[in-house]
Formats: structure tokens, sequence, C-alpha cells
């Protein structure tokens, strides 16, 4: 084997601030990562998927809701995490964009929240210990939904 890149990392193991459910999408991980600098999360656990918290609320396949689960699981028995943070984005492509709300901003809002409500039903349900946050990002920021306000 023939090094290609030199660099030094610490070799305990780190303690996770949060388990992060996030879809692939790279157009928002600037934002992101700036995000979860300032509510305190350092040393995570990202879990990216297509569709982010989608998987856990409305899965195509409930094969990829317990990839997911069994994700977090890990998580927790490896690096002791007992926060996860589930995001949802504008123009998701694993909801067919933003063309599936007829580029009704809006529209897309509501639902996402309410996909964010279900995403936190099923965690609570089948890992109660946990504590959750959920967030919405769009192309102009972070914003925390009133779940309460779906139901």
């Amino acid at each position: 084997m023939r090094k290609l890149f030199h660099f030094e990392s610490p070799r305990e193991k780190y303690q996770c601030d949060a388990a992060i459910i996030w879809c692939f999408d790279n157009r928002f991980e600037l934002g992101f990562r700036k995000f979860l600098k300032r509510i305190g999360v350092v040393n995570s656990d990202p879990i990216k998927i297509a569709g982010g918290a989608r998987c856990l609320a409305s899965p195509e396949d409930e094969r990829d809701r317990e990839f997911v689960l069994d994700q977090i699981r890990t998580s927790m028995r490896l690096h002791g995490t007992r926060r996860v943070i589930l995001m949802l984005h504008s123009d998701c492509g694993a909801y067919g964009g933003l063309e599936a709300f007829a580029g009704d901003e809006r529209a897309e809002f509501r639902h996402h929240r309410e996909e964010l409500q279900r995403a936190t039903e099923t965690l609570r349900r089948e890992i109660p210990e946990l504590k959750v946050e959920r967030y919405f990002v769009d192309f102009e920021g972070v914003w925390e939904p009133d779940v309460a306000a779906a139901q």
C-alpha cells in the first residue's frame, strides 16, 4: 500500500453530540455545518441518505427505516449518542423537488413539517430515550418548524 496523504487524527473514542439524519444533497452543506457548530454539535455521527428524515417518516421500503434505526442504535452503542437531529430541506429530489408541490414553497414547508412530526413519532416509539430535534433548511436558512401546528 502507498501512502497518498499524511495527517494526524486523535485515536481516542469520542462522545457523540448528535446523530444527524440528513440528505446527501450538498447544496446546503456549508450552512448546515455552521448551524451545527452554532448549536454546539462538534462531534456528530452523520447518517446521510436520500431524503434524510423521510426514511423515518414515509420510507419507500420499510427496510430503509430499519437501516436508519440500526445506524442510530449503533451510534448510541459506540459513541454514547443521546440526541438525534432530523433534517429536511427545500427542493429535495427524494420528494420530487419543489415541482412536486407545484412550486409552492408554503405547501412544501407544510408537508415537510408533517414529515418531521412523523419521523419524530417513529423515533419516540422505537428509541424513546433519545432527545429529538428537527429542522427544515431552505436556501435562506435553517428553520425550526412548529410541529405542533402540523397536527
